[in-house]
């Protein structure tokens, strides 16, 4: 294989991230409101991990946790972006 062949193979990280954001964007423009909250449980089920492993989740500084009262929840949308953020690190919690 030749240096031009492989030029072509070389798939930028760029546009790979592009893609995702755009699957997103894509997604929260069909949902009724990406401004819903989810709680803990939700996460839970989401990245099928235990309820505990979700509210430690949700303590992390990475993790864009809205505080309302003593409860702690996450917008829809600012969800599937951490998610979205952290699939390319190979985890999620």
């Amino acid at each position: 294989m030749n240096n031009e062949n492989m030029k072509t193979n070389v798939i930028d990280t760029k546009e790979i991230k592009s893609i995702d954001e755009q699957i997103v964007m894509n997604y929260l423009d069909r949902v009724t409101n990406p401004f819903a909250l989810l709680t803990a449980p939700d996460i839970s089920k989401d990245l099928h991990i235990g309820i505990n492993q979700a509210y430690d989740l949700m303590k992390q500084e990475d993790f864009p946790t809205i505080t309302i009262g003593k409860r702690k929840v996450v917008t829809l949308a600012a969800y599937l972006i951490w998610k979205m953020n952290k699939k390319g690190r190979g985890r999620h919690a």
